[in-house]
């Protein structure tokens, strides 16, 4: 769940531009060529179905308002068959093979279960593109992917901790994780950079480790659990994958009596960003995040559906690069991470 970088598209131009400008591309084949603008790019009688994350989740509702706006001028129609539900995914998108549309545009919520199906739509000819996750390694060769780079979120989360206790001062602290689904290799890549770069500092210890499957509420309760079993004494910092995931661990260490950030409060860090959690960073509560907006990845992704639904052969793959984000550079990804 996405970046900024040095990608060089122009395929929506105006309406994509100024974004696109500075998000990251990458994939073997380099920098994805230019096609120009959407809105003259015409795609009357295609049809893509989205079997994307469902709106009930804040990240997957703004990926699906920008990348159906962006796609709006073109004619494209697109079906939606979103959900956060791994089981009900396996069904929206058998049913998307079957109906045989275009391009199917693919948010992999179970790795495992989107196997099978995936080489079904290879056999039927139906092209799929994956966006934000990578799917299991054995299919990765049948789609097309436009990539958060999750590992690098992950490893900024953990940097984001480690200075965070050290500038408090502390020589040993104790941590906890809720982490995003976890059947999701978008979760395993992220977890796999958590725990390179926490393994440079052993000083700090991760105790505990949940699932709270990208769920605001969910997290919010897990954290109230965690904080009550462990206490102000058994940990310091805490990891919540997105920010809505950590500012509801905020909201209940508030609720517990915990101090947030600062000298000797609570260290706090998400790994993609919302409006919400760039305020709490200029608020000195939330300690850092970074730049995976589902705006700029909806971009994007909408920009390779017109590449590739026009003939251009885009490039199999395209990653987008991440920034980190603290309170020392906050205003210079404010504008991007505030627009969810």
């Amino acid at each position: 769940m996405l970046r900024t970088g040095s990608l060089r598209v122009g395929v929506l131009a105006g309406a994509l531009g100024l974004t696109l400008l500075t998000t990251a591309c990458g994939g073997a084949a380099g920098d994805a060529p230019s096609s120009g603008g959407a809105s003259t790019t015409s795609l009357k009688g295609k049809t893509i179905a989205l079997v994307g994350y469902g709106s009930a989740n804040p990240w997957g509702a703004y990926f699906n308002k920008v990348f159906t706006d962006q796609l709006a001028g073109t004619g494209v129609k697109i079906n939606d068959l979103t959900t956060m539900d791994p089981g009900t995914q396996v069904q929206k998108f058998n049913q998307a093979v079957a109906q045989k549309p275009d391009l199917i545009v693919l948010a992999v919520l179970d790795t495992q279960a989107m196997v099978v199906p995936i080489k079904k739509a290879k056999a039927a000819g139906v092209p799929v593109l994956a966006f934000d996750g990578p799917t299991d390694p054995s299919v990765a060769g049948e789609v097309m992917s436009v990539l958060s780079d999750n590992e690098k979120l992950g490893e900024f989360a953990a940097q984001n901790l480690i200075e965070g206790l050290k500038a408090q001062g502390r020589d040993s602290a104790k941590i906890f994780v809720l982490t995003g689904t976890k059947s999701m290799l978008v979760t395993q890549d992220r977890m796999k950079g958590f725990n390179k770069v926490m393994a440079t500092a052993p000083q700090y210890t991760v105790v505990d480790e949940q699932d709270a499957n990208w769920d605001p509420q969910l997290s919010g309760t897990i954290a109230q659990q965690l904080l009550a079993k462990h206490g102000r004494d058994g940990v310091q910092a805490a990891y919540g994958m997105a920010d809505y995931m950590a500012l509801p661990i905020i909201q209940a260490a508030k609720q517990a009596g915990f101090p947030i950030g600062r000298k000797d409060g609570l260290i706090v860090t998400s790994s993609n960003c919302f409006k919400a959690g760039i305020d709490s960073i200029k608020a000195g509560e939330l300690y850092g995040t970074a730049t995976e907006d589902p705006g700029t990845i909806a971009k994007q992704t909408a920009d390779y559906a017109v590449r590739f639904l026009t003939g251009q052969k885009p490039p199999q793959s395209e990653l987008v690069n991440e920034e980190r984000v603290t309170a020392a550079n906050v205003d210079q990804f404010a504008e991007q991470c505030s627009h969810a």
